[in-house]
């Protein structure tokens, strides 16, 4: 069997997507010539896609070596307000553009990502398309892709708030909330379902960083 290499423009997709998915974690060094073995591409690509990273924030200087970026506190709280700000925004023109068929698909999602509620690792995955559907559905291009910035930068947090006990349940009836408004056309209850969902995702996010502060 032949193995089919990725293109050589993919590196910068390929290492984004790792980090997104915890294989390198905020701290992981990153090494070119580890990357090129393990992506299948040249020391070329993978050099640059480290260069463009680095530049966006993804990574920083430990020494000589590249580490994946991890963020304060206080560009944690910067992060969360300018997420809640864009995402109720979204809601909220979502409300106003979303068809009847992507209305239909966010509360097929909804429906379908109880049965992730125990597996935090699988329904923060679903919880990520969830939130990219409604950015779909504001259908302004430019807020779309201030958001894939946002959510870049989610991808710097070392764990998700939806391994909180309870969270996973409180999440998603969150997310009825937001596509129920949606769905009836009510721009302000949207954004502030929306606001409130990114609130309480923050909050927890505080308590289990005070969490591990005082397990050291």
């Amino acid at each position: 069997m032949i193995e089919t290499k990725a293109p050589q423009t993919d590196a910068y997709g390929l290492i984004l997507e790792a980090i997104d998915s915890g294989i390198y974690r905020p701290g992981a060094r990153l090494v070119e010539s580890e990357l090129a073995e393990r992506f299948g591409v040249s020391r070329t690509p993978i050099r640059e896609a480290l260069q463009r990273l680095e530049t966006q924030g993804m990574l920083s200087r430990d020494g000589r070596s590249l580490i994946v970026a991890s963020l304060d506190h206080n560009q944690l709280a910067e992060l969360y307000m300018v997420r809640a700000e864009l995402e109720g925004l979204a809601a909220r023109l979502a409300a106003r553009h979303a068809t009847d068929e992507e209305i239909r698909v966010l509360g097929d999602m909804v429906a379908e990502d109880h049965a992730l509620k125990d597996n935090p690792t699988a329904l923060a995955r679903a919880n990520r398309r969830f939130h990219k559907q409604v950015h779909l559905a504001s259908h302004n291009r430019y807020l779309v892709a201030q958001l894939e910035l946002v959510h870049r930068s989610m991808a710097l947090l070392a764990s998700t708030s939806l391994a909180v006990e309870g969270r996973g349940e409180t999440a998603l009836a969150e997310h009825a909330a937001i596509v129920e408004a949606i769905a009836q056309g009510d721009g302000d209850a949207a954004y502030s379902a929306l606001r409130q969902h990114i609130s309480k995702a923050f909050e927890t996010r505080l308590r289990l960083d005070a969490a591990s502060l005082r397990g050291r």
